[in-house]
């Protein structure tokens, strides 16, 4: 039986460190890209000769896109988008929109010519915007494209939950609904510590912090890095997502999902809880809401709404 082929857009940090991520993990074979020449290459050849050390025998490949050349990531089973240019300090996720389109427009229209049976997982940012633009792009059926958000925003929720109380992170169980940005939806009363609700557990100004910490989670450690953006957690974050596609979990995962009235949402991406399997997105997961929490999530998808209608689609 052949291998499975995952070919990663964007040779930066998240799109390198989710490389390896696969890589070492055994996941697939994976083809590296970047419109730089030589540095794909070169990381691919890094990893390649740490292979022996690591105990993998997936095979890396390294490719420049340069002249628009997607043919060697041809067949690929899913394509995780991460190109795009970055966040600074001081830049909200919004100024990125116009150019980030193109990037996105671009290599989505290469994916389609040569994987057209994949599934596309979107990190480029601002993500829901970016989502939908890959989907309108590709042509593709709903399930077949995703946004990484949620697995990342619930994930530095969890560690932060995990922090405050002293327990282990693997104790912890959030859930965060709505858009990649800070009108993201966290839901304490779902999140859980070794199954008991947080509000049980931690006053709620614990919890508000907790919240207003992981709606500014990005931006937290891009102002500490000074240059750049975070990649560890959000390349972890896409390799769940991949891995769960791949092996055909039916895991329940928080993703950026076409909602076709879903939560009272209707022709918009917007993360909400997904059952991922080789299809892509199975089934959107509909939790019972308190009013509060829907309009908070309907004022998160108005400002995802606002994004698309400025790129008119």
């Amino acid at each position: 039986m052949s291998r499975k082929k995952v070919t990663v857009v964007g040779g930066g940090f998240v799109g390198s460190t989710l490389a390896q991520r696969i890589v070492d993990f055994e996941l697939a074979d994976v083809v590296l890209t970047d419109i730089l020449e030589g540095p794909p290459q070169g990381k691919a050849l890094d990893m390649m000769q740490a292979a022996k050390i690591t105990g993998t025998s997936a095979y890396i490949r390294g490719v420049s896109t340069a002249n628009n050349d997607y043919s060697l990531t041809a067949g690929s089973d899913v394509v995780v988008i991460t190109a795009g240019f970055p966040r600074k300090p001081g830049m909200s996720r919004d100024d990125l929109l116009k150019a980030n389109y193109e990037v996105v427009k671009s290599v989505v229209e290469q994916i389609v010519k040569y994987s057209p049976d994949c599934i596309i997982i979107v990190v480029t940012n601002p993500l829901d915007a970016m989502t939908q633009a890959a989907w309108k792009v590709s042509g593709f059926p709903k399930q077949r494209v995703l946004g990484m958000a949620g697995v990342l925003d619930a994930a530095r929720m969890s560690a932060f939950v995990a922090m405050e109380y002293g327990v282990s992170v693997e104790n912890v169980q959030s859930f965060v609904l709505g858009g990649h940005g800070d009108e993201m939806v966290p839901i304490p009363r779902y999140t859980t510590i070794a199954g008991i609700p947080l509000p049980e557990l931690l006053p709620k100004e614990k919890i508000d912090a907790i919240v207003e910490r992981t709606r500014k989670g990005g931006a937290e450690i891009v102002n500490l890095l000074k240059m750049g953006s975070a990649y560890y957690a959000p390349s972890a974050a896409a390799m769940a997502m991949v891995e769960a596609i791949l092996q055909d979990k039916k895991k329940i995962l928080p993703c950026a999902a076409y909602l076709e009235g879903e939560y009272g949402i209707h022709g918009l991406f917007v993360g909400v809880l997904v059952k991922l399997g080789a299809k892509g997105a199975e089934e959107i997961i509909q939790l019972k809401l308190l009013p509060e929490e829907h309009a908070a999530l309907q004022k998160s998808a108005a400002s995802v709404r606002e994004l698309v209608t400025v790129l008119g689609i």
